[in-house]
Parts: structure tokens; sequence; C-alpha cells
């Protein structure tokens, strides 16, 4: 009579086999990388993980009494710094959707603000009615990111080049179109009054929830599952990665590339919403720096200037560092050029990082 059960048993034994195996390469991985070479994996794996820890610090820090008096760690103030980021934020994540491609767009501060005053020009100065007034904000914005995205991927221009001559083109026609005068905030009457619907809050306590800070973190959301669980986002990161690749696997690169940029437009058209509320007026001046500022945002959260790596929620954190540094110095007592000098040693070190964690072998 045969032993039905010495296949079973020889199976068992190679699977163990490979699993000690396994377990001794792990080992000698984990012991050949030491204790720097494994921070450095896990970085490489969890890259928002950076952001994060300099959050947590940061926060921790400016929450000492010695530093701030205790006028840090208030309900207030945290949901004040929310309220001062929330436009920078959605901006910085229509900055990483075109990053994470290995691109740039210098325009998207310019774009807003011109979507915003057509908003305000149609739904306050001519009386068209507010929701086909946002529409046509809407399609400004679309209509931009299409405008970059067909020079990228028709006319092969570098996304830098073409997105620095837009960011001319866009400032030059909103103020012509306004003559450099801003849209006042009591201008702004009851029948148009969903233009500053973002500006409005909840009270929590002490603090101050605006619906901006809720559309925010709402945008991010959406945008993590778009990159994380579809087909989309995958192609996205894999052209960052590496484009002539990802072609290679069947990626329609350019045809994905114009729905990045056009999706970047879109986002770019919600922050123009969401700043009205902010700000309460529409001026042509206004968010000068926001271009830069949505570049910081990107690079102090970890995701990579050389595209394929990053999380779309890092930018988040990164905005949020920003906000700390700038409430934490402010209520120090610091001058506000000590602000601007420690947001530019926070880019050199988010950029040092990013250098170090890509040298680790996947």
């Amino acid at each position: 009579m045969s032993d039905t059960s010495q296949p079973a048993r020889k199976g068992q034994d190679f699977e163990s086999t490979l699993d000690a195996s396994d377990k001794k390469v792990a080992q000698f991985e984990h012991s050949r990388r030491g204790f720097m070479g494994t921070v450095q994996h896990v970085l490489h794996l969890n890259p928002t993980l950076v952001p994060v820890l300099v959050l947590v610090v940061s926060v921790l820090v400016f929450s000492l009494p010695m530093v701030t008096e205790g006028k840090f760690l208030t309900m207030f103030n945290l949901s004040l710094v929310m309220q001062q980021v929330s436009i920078i934020g959605i901006l910085a994540a229509a900055q990483s959707l075109i990053i994470l491609t290995a691109g740039i767009d210098l325009s998207v501060g310019a774009l807003m603000i011109f979507s915003a005053v057509v908003m305000g020009l149609l739904g306050v100065n001519l009386g068209v009615p507010t929701f086909f007034a946002l529409i046509a904000g809407f399609i400004v914005a679309v209509g931009g990111g299409l405008m970059n995205g067909l020079f990228v991927t028709r006319i092969k221009l570098p996304p830098f080049i073409v997105t620095l001559g837009t960011w001319y083109i866009f400032l030059s026609i909103l103020r012509l179109l306004t003559g450099s005068q801003s849209i006042r905030s009591q201008d702004i009457d009851a029948e148009a009054a969903a233009l500053k619907v973002f500006g409005s809050f909840i009270s929590l306590g002490s603090a101050r929830i605006t619906f901006g800070v809720v559309l925010m973190i709402l945008v991010f959301a959406v945008l993590w599952y778009m990159l994380n669980k579809t087909a989309w986002g995958r192609h996205v990161y894999a052209i960052g990665d590496d484009k002539e690749a990802a072609e290679l696997a069947g990626i329609k690169t350019d045809r994905t590339l114009l729905t990045v940029y056009m999706s970047a437009g879109l986002v770019v058209g919600i922050a123009a919403w969401a700043s009205i509320g902010r700000v309460g007026s529409i001026s042509p001046n206004a968010f000068a720096e926001a271009n830069l500022q949505s570049i910081t945002a990107v690079v102090i959260g970890g995701i990579s200037l050389f595209g394929g790596r990053g999380s779309i929620l890092g930018p988040l954190f990164g905005a949020l560092i920003v906000g700390v540094f700038e409430s934490g110095l402010r209520l120090a007592g610091l001058d506000v050029q000590w602000q601007v000098f420690a947001i530019g040693w926070l880019i050199i070190l988010a950029v040092a990082i990013d250098q170090w964690i890509r040298k680790v072998s996947a």
C-alpha cells in the first residue's frame, strides 16, 4: 500500500525551506544595510513619513511654554493655521499631479486668480447667475490646464518653459480684464453670495473651521483615491518614473498627461472659488507668491521633483508645516524674515532627504 502523504510532506518541506530561505535573505539584507540603511529603506517605502514627523516635531517645539508662551497650542490658533494654508494646500494638490509626472507648473497661481476674476466679473459686475459664473470660471481653469497639456504633449515643449510662458499670458489677460482693479467684498451682494461660501465657518469651541478647510481635505481625499485605487493613478506614477518604459508597457502617455493637466486645471478652479471666500474679495494682485508656495508645499511634502514617487497626502502635510512655522515663529516674536529664512532651509533639507532616499535600492 503506497504512502499518499509523502508528496504532501515533500511539498511542505519545500515550502518551509523557501520560507526559511526568505527569512535568511531578509535578515542578511537588514544586517547589510545597518541602522541608517534601514531608515533609508523605510523612508523609501513610506515617503509621507518624513513630513509627518517634521510636522509633529514642529508642533511640539512651538508648543513649549518658553517658545510661544502657550499661545500656539490652542484650538483657535490651530484652526487659524488650517485656514491660512487652505488655498495653498489646494493649489499644492494641483501642482502635485504635474510633479508626479516629472513636470512642473509655474502658472497655477496666475490661473487661479484668472479663474476667480472671471467668476467675479460675470457674477458681480455683469449680474450673471452665480452658477453660470462658476461654470465659466471652471472652464477657464480647465482650459488653461488643457493649453499647458497640449503644448507639452503635442509640441513636446518642456513643462517649465510652457508654464512660465502661460504664467505671463494668464497674468496679463486678467489685468487687462480688470484694469488691476479689485472687486470689493461689499460689492458681492446677496445674489452672488455663493461666491464667498467657502469663507463661512463652523464653530467648535474656540476653533473656527471654515468650509474652505473642509474642501481642501476633500480634494486631497479624492485625489488620493484616484492615484492609489485607479488604473489612471498607476499610469500617472509610471509616466513620472519612466515615460519610455510606460509607453513600452502600453500606456498612452500623451493622453494620460493631457488628463493630468486638465485635472490640475479643475483643482485650480476649485482653489479659485475657495480663494474668494478666504479673502472676501477678488483682486488681480492677490496670492502673488502662490506658485512658489505650492511648489514649496509639494517639495516639503516629500513628492520627488524627479517624478514617480511620493504620496498626494504629503503636500497637505507640507502646507501645514509651512503654516505651523509661520504661526509659531510669529508668536515667538521673531521678524517675518526669519519665517522666510526657516522655510528656505526646509526646502533645501527636503530636497536633500529626497536625493538620499532615491539612492536606496527598491
